[in-house]
């Protein structure tokens, strides 16, 4: 069997594509944005013009069973900068929901218009966490009541990436609290339903050109057929919860988040190599004591030690999403490996980055400090660095004790 990390023609075009964008049109409006907090429409339709952002793309990129494409261009993507980033890839999580819950023709239906068009393009958000229930899934509060032709939605969603700007919205409510997870189905709720609204916009320490939202539901009615997977589905999985015989299924939310960790951590590498890459440039031309200051150990250790860090991110981020493509399963934990890891990184490369630049690293007239305040949210969103550890350790005592459960 061959083994190659060889990048194909089609994939270094590909990140070439992707690299140009982000220094010519996200480089020169990354310190605007992330100074107004305003999101970054302009770009989101530039990125539409040119094929970045769609439904066509995702279909593209799902196309390379390598899953290498994908990675590439979002690492890219992101050392342009975290916040546009999240921008023009955010709407991908709510399409992940869609696409792990929903049927074939749900997805058909609701996927081209999470993105609108490139002349009106529109945005896409996954709403599951909640004020009182983040990492713990099992504990959400938003609660859909069954009615006639539909069901009733009431409750609140925090910390929601497009969250009220979105045009569509896969949104997980629970049915029967009582069965924590396997109590809860995901719903479409459109931007323009009555009791829908928009609570308080986040202000955040990083990633500030992506918008980030409380979101509010106040008897708003969704239609049977908004209920994605369907009743059939639904009352088979709520049986089976009763009864036990459905006790080892995984939340769907939990699936999607699985699925979307190593994209994420791919995120995270863009911005240390954007902060690695800053800091060696700034290093082999500030002098002390008459030589470039990395020819002194003290600044060439640390930049060794950023670069093979961000290649072992990376390299976990490529074989995550290779196995997610190839249904190759997560023996312990691989994608929340790939975001641990990454994560980690990017935090640890962008603060070391600062140390190099010394009190320049400090202000805000070079960049190394926004990649550094961008860094954090990957040590905390879609599951926060100790919720990777648990996944990781739980997959690991299956292993080694033999047992299903997770």
């Amino acid at each position: 069997m061959t083994f190659s990390l060889a990048l194909s023609e089609e994939q270094i075009a590909a990140q070439k594509w992707a690299h140009d964008f982000a220094e010519k049109e996200i480089r020169p409006v990354a310190a605007q944005y992330d100074e107004t907090e305003e999101f970054p429409w302009p770009l989101v339709k530039k990125a539409y013009e040119i094929g970045l952002y769609g439904f066509d793309y995702y279909t593209m990129s799902g196309q390379d069973s390598t899953g290498l494409t994908a990675n590439l261009v979002v690492e890219e993507t992101f050392w342009g900068c975290a916040g546009i980033g999240l921008a023009i890839f955010g709407s991908g999580l709510c399409l992940a929901g869609l696409a792990s819950t929903g049927t074939p023709e749900q997805l058909g239906q609701w996927a081209p218009r999470i993105f609108g068009t490139p002349e009106d393009p529109k945005v896409g958000a996954y709403a599951v966490s909640e004020a009182g229930a983040g990492s713990d899934v099992r504990s959400l509060r938003t609660r859909a009541k069954k009615v006639d032709g539909g069901w009733v939605l009431n409750g609140q969603k925090s910390w929601i990436t497009n969250g009220g700007i979105a045009d569509v919205h896969v949104v997980v409510a629970t049915i029967d609290p009582e069965l924590g997870h396997r109590g809860q189905a995901s719903f479409i709720v459109t931007r323009d339903m009555d009791g829908f609204t928009q609570a308080k916009k986040e202000r955040k320490l990083g990633i500030r050109a992506s918008h980030t939202a409380e979101i509010a539901f106040n008897d708003v009615f969704v239609p049977d057929e908004h209920l994605l997977g369907g009743q059939d589905k639904l009352d088979a999985k709520i049986a089976k919860a009763k009864d036990g015989s459905g006790e080892k299924t995984k939340s769907g939310a939990l699936s999607t988040f699985e699925a979307t960790r190593p994209i994420v951590g791919i995120q995270a590498v863009g911005i240390a190599r954007a902060a690695f890459e800053f800091a060696a440039k700034y290093a082999s031309e500030r002098q002390t004591f008459g030589v470039p200051i990395i020819k002194h150990q003290a600044i060439a250790f640390k930049l060794a030690d950023m670069a093979t860090e961000i290649d072992a991110a990376r390299l976990l981020c490529w074989r995550g999403l290779w196995m997610g493509i190839n249904r190759v399963p997560f023996r312990y934990g691989e994608g929340s490996m790939a975001k641990l890891k990454a994560g980690r990184v990017a935090v640890w490369s962008t603060d070391e980055a600062i140390q190099i630049l010394g009190g320049y690293g400090y202000v805000k007239d070079f960049p190394v400090e926004k990649w550094h305040r961008d860094s954090k949210i990957y040590e905390i969103f879609e599951g926060t660095k100790e919720i990777q550890q648990l996944v990781i350790s739980r997959h690991i005592e299956r292993e080694v004790s033999g047992s299903s459960d997770v």
